[in-house]
């Protein structure tokens, strides 16, 4: 079965829709791609997803090992290149709230998170620079 179904509604805009809960997510050409910037472009969406399935697995990790997470955030910066134009490196920050980590925590979470499965999708010569904050 299909994951989601797109469309292209003009002016540099699609809708996608995700067919098994159907939710939508519009994109837009960024400013400095001719578009309008009124969303995420598909290159945000392929940065931010890092952070997400980062968050994700470090979820799952955290409950198999019952540590709490609940609160952590990530920041996702994408940086481009030309010629041809593409992500040529995603900065994410993951700032984890102040909940006592132990070393063997912070390993297990941050392990975790940099082998989640959008990192290890990503071709190798985007740069991710990740960092992990504990307040």
């Amino acid at each position: 079965m299909a994951t989601s179904k797109i469309i292209y509604t003009g002016e540099l805009r699609t809708q996608a829709t995700h067919l098994a809960s159907g939710t939508t997510i519009i994109t837009d050409a960024p400013v400095d791609n001719h578009g309008k910037g009124q969303a995420f472009s598909p290159t945000d969406l392929l940065a931010t997803s890092l952070g997400n399935c980062m968050l994700t697995v470090m979820g799952i990790a955290a409950n198999t090992h019952k540590i709490d997470m609940d609160g952590a955030t990530a920041e996702i910066t994408k940086v481009m290149a030309a010629n041809p134009r593409r992500v040529s490196e995603v900065h994410v920050t993951l700032t984890m709230p102040a909940k006592g980590y132990t070393d063997k925590e912070k390993s297990i979470l941050e392990n975790t998170g940099r082998t989640c499965p959008v990192a290890l999708s990503l071709h190798p010569n985007i740069v991710q620079d990740i960092k992990f904050i504990y307040l």
